[in-house]
């Protein structure tokens, strides 16, 4: 006879899981922000930028922010000037030599 599956004891082991992925998440989260130097802007100036990246739908910034982040990753972006100074729309990845992040956001 086979043995009753706990189906309990599997929910409740998935439950935890995405408890702790949920956490993971926002660790990593708030690691990139600092790695950024996001964490110099208010908590509502940041609330607001990420609300206009979320709400942007031209494709073209989209792509450029996309290619500034990975070059961030990849460790070829440097801050040349202060974030109030940089021109979003002209979303460039500057080449530099940037401090790769060691354990940080965007690793596994």
């Amino acid at each position: 006879m086979r043995k009753p599956r706990d189906y309990d004891a599997e929910l409740k082991a998935l439950e935890d899981k995405a408890r702790e992925l949920k956490t993971r998440k926002v660790q990593q989260l708030g690691e990139l922000v600092i790695a950024t130097g996001a964490d110099s802007l208010s908590a509502d100036e940041l609330a607001g930028a990420l609300l206009v990246l979320a709400e942007t739908k031209d494709a073209g910034k989209r792509e450029a922010w996309a290619k500034r982040g990975a070059a961030f990753f990849q460790g070829r972006w440097r801050r040349s000037a202060s974030t109030t100074d940089r021109n979003s729309d002209s979303a460039q990845a500057q080449p530099g030599s940037a401090q790769p992040l060691s354990g940080g956001a965007g690793t596994t």
